[in-house]
């Protein structure tokens, strides 16, 4: 099974990934969700090796392309996600662990895999809504209020939440473990959107 990780632009080259970092990347991410959901964290000793480890791979069999492809990988991903942090939508494991599969499949690879991720989180978010109905309930009616007063004063007042309500929580490692795992699928299969 032959997965191309992407093509720099500049180099016009493809980085194949091989069977041993395919089957690493799978199972770091199965860990990584793993540990999300029974810890709510994805922990630096799983993101910081990994971003290590694509660096150096792509590093040494492709040379300064191949490290390049990496960094860009990395830094896209952590910059994708980096603004959703910003906002309070992720924790920074989520960050890190975007940044550190960036660095194995690349800038097209992880402008893919986010919007994959991004797909199976707004659906894992629904259901979690769906089963937290007391706080969707509340969402909406914040939303709406906070919408009508932007229509009527033209600013943006958010509302907050009720203090009572047990805000649900997300844990985006699964999701970032789907969307890479469907992405690394759709390129196997030779599959290439962009």
């Amino acid at each position: 099974m032959i997965l191309y990780a992407g093509s720099w632009v500049l180099g016009n080259m493809y980085f194949i990934i091989d069977p041993f970092l395919f089957i690493l990347l799978i199972s770091i991410l199965i860990v990584a969700a793993i540990i999300d959901i029974r810890v709510k964290k994805i922990p630096n000793l799983i993101t910081f090796p990994t971003m290590i480890l694509g660096l150096v791979y792509y590093g040494v069999t492709n040379g300064w392309d191949g490290l390049l492809f990496s960094l860009g990988g990395l830094a896209l991903g952590m910059g994708i996600f980096f603004i959703l942090y910003m906002m309070g939508g992720m924790g920074a494991g989520d960050v890190k662990l975007m940044g550190a599969v960036g660095a194995i499949v690349g800038s097209k690879g992880i402008l893919l895999t986010a919007l994959f991720s991004a797909i199976v989180g707004g659906v894992y978010a629904l259901i979690v809504l769906l089963f937290n109905i007391e706080y969707l309930k509340d969402l909406i009616k914040r939303s709406f209020i906070t919408i009508k007063s932007f229509v009527f004063t033209k600013q943006f007042i958010p509302i907050p939440a009720d203090k009572s309500l047990k805000k649900p929580t997300l844990c985006y490692g699964v999701a970032i473990a789907i969307g890479t795992f469907s992405y690394l699928v759709l390129e196997a299969y030779g599959y290439n959107p962009i």
